[in-house]
């Protein structure tokens, strides 16, 4: 399995620091054998000193090809016949060259996997190297976009690359790895995860904290973000005001130092019309930050209110129990008093009997309780009758 990697630190490619000796064909399609690539590589093949062929596991649509030249004047030579020509004229496939500096193998895939320190690792996918912009993949132009559900692009990727699949197949509808979520996905360029983004339970963040693959694509408009450098590296912008497709202005490299066979010229159109797309993609930005603050307000409003609710009711509650317990209390000392009461009247009327003589045979009697009423106007009935004795 190949991997690649290239310094944070992005060096022009005019630098002589940035060239080398050593080429790295990215990917050749197999229906485009080894005899096929040399004879492709014309009287250039004369300067190779050392040409290999490499397949990756898992990819059977493509291979990549290590040529080591004999010397500088050579490897810029061939990077500059090659890199960007159609291997095949009724082909869409192009050959994309890369400079390499340095050659690891390794048994292990976790080391092969792992970038060294100061560097970050580069899709293998030719089209989804092709969507990174110049600075980043170290591809200065390309002749076709391979983005934006592109017919060329099946012949390449289809069977290898999870990225591509995701873009080409519509029948099927992605989701988070992690939580299932469709909505606001991110697919890492590297790998091909998929996880939701910032607006949602952040998978796709996570899993470059996790495996530092810091290429994402947006599945919904084809951008893509870089997390190390916290910003867009997507090669093309599309147009709000017309739909259309258009390269990001980028000045060219060229390895002698002057842009005159190239093309590459300023247009303001479409400076304008890329300062207005990332314009409105703040805009757009803002407005669904604000919007999902809001609704994470009113879910806290709801919950306060509830709550609120919540202790109005247990209140009330413990209002009632402290009225009903103080019913009670009350219920039983109005109890407690009248049994005094009662005791008290029991107590002096035993008194009573104590100090009355036998006369009238009332030892031996039985004491009834009288209504405290009745015996007030028992009293009042007999002081009239004594006064008459």
């Amino acid at each position: 399995m190949v991997h690649l990697f290239r310094t944070l630190s992005h060096a022009p490619l005019s630098s002589p620091g940035a060239r080398s000796t050593t080429l790295f064909v990215v990917a050749v399609p197999n229906y485009f054998s080894p005899d096929d690539f040399i004879r492709f590589s014309g009287p250039r093949i004369d300067d190779v000193s050392e040409l290999r062929f490499i397949r990756n596991d898992g990819m059977e649509d493509r291979y990549s090809v290590l040529i080591e030249l004999t010397d500088q004047k050579a490897a810029d030579g061939f990077y500059c016949t090659f890199n960007g020509k159609n291997f095949s004229p009724a082909e869409a496939e192009v050959c994309h060259i890369l400079f390499l500096h340095e050659v690891d193998y390794t048994e292990s895939a976790d080391v092969a996997s792992t970038p060294p320190l100061g560097f970050t690792e580069l899709p293998s996918c030719p089209v989804c190297l092709e969507r990174l912009d110049p600075d980043t993949s170290g591809i200065l132009s390309t002749h076709c976009d391979h983005s934006f559900h592109c017919s060329c692009g099946t012949k390449w990727t289809y069977l290898s690359c999870q990225v591509c699949r995701l873009c080409q197949q519509q029948d099927e509808v992605p989701s988070c790895f992690i939580c299932g979520t469709m909505e606001n996905l991110w697919v890492c360029l590297i790998c091909g995860f998929v996880g939701c983004g910032r607006y949602k339970d952040k998978h796709a963040i996570s899993h470059w904290k996790n495996t530092q693959h810091c290429y994402s694509l947006d599945l919904r408009t084809q951008q893509i973000w870089d997390y190390v450098g916290d910003t867009y590296v997507h090669r093309l912008n599309q147009s709000k005001a017309d739909g259309k497709l258009l390269e990001m202005n980028s000045y060219c490299e060229s390895l002698e130092g002057d842009c005159g066979s190239c093309g590459c010229s300023e247009d303001s159109d479409i400076s304008g019309a890329l300062f207005s797309s990332k314009i409105e993609a703040i805009h757009a930005d803002y407005i669904h930050l604000a919007s999902t603050q809001l609704e994470v307000q009113r879910k806290l409003n709801q919950t306060l209110i509830k709550n609120q609710d919540m202790m109005r009711r247990k209140v009330k509650e413990i209002e009632e129990r402290k009225t009903l317990s103080l019913k009670s209390k009350d219920e039983q000392i109005l109890d407690l008093e009248e049994q005094i009461r009662d005791l008290k009247v029991y107590i002096g009327a035993q008194k009573t009997l104590d100090k009355m003589n036998d006369e009238d045979g009332v030892k031996g009697g039985t004491l009834l309780p009288v209504p405290l009423e009745q015996s007030t106007s028992a009293r009042k009935s007999k002081k009239p009758s004594r006064r008459r004795k």
